[in-house]
């Protein structure tokens, strides 16, 4: 029965449970940036560019029989998805942003606790 207790207590802690959120959460989170990237930033402003430059369908480029067209597709969306996970975390930061608060003045009892020690050392003094 040790066995199923330790297990228990490993499964049931709270970093567990975090990160099996987190995961599941980033997962979900992934799929969002990547819909938003294939479906919204690709046709909006990466197909104009390519067709621009004569390279419609990327993927199919190659060169001395090396298919470098997937490779540079995937480095496009690498790319375009860091470029959107940084603007949505620099926002997310902005909002989230605290302003500290202004440091107050000494309590009561801090300045009890400094006039306490002003006379001791003014009587150590004499």
């Amino acid at each position: 029965m040790g066995f199923v207790k330790e297990f228990k207590e490993f499964a049931f802690k709270g970093n567990v449970l975090d990160l099996a959120v987190g995961v599941i959460i980033g997962a979900a989170f992934g799929k969002i940036v990547s819909s938003l990237v294939e479906d919204v930033i690709t046709p909006l402003i990466l197909n104009p560019a390519l067709k621009a430059a004569g390279a419609e369908n990327i993927a199919k480029l190659t060169w001395n029989g090396v298919a470098y067209g997937n490779f540079l597709s995937a480095v496009i969306s690498f790319l375009c998805i860091a470029m959107v996970l940084f603007f949505i975390i620099k926002g997310a930061n902005k909002v989230n942003k605290k302003d500290a608060p202004a440091p107050t003045g000494p309590t009561d009892d801090q300045k009890l606790l400094a006039e306490i020690r002003d006379l001791l050392k003014s009587k150590n003094n004499i």
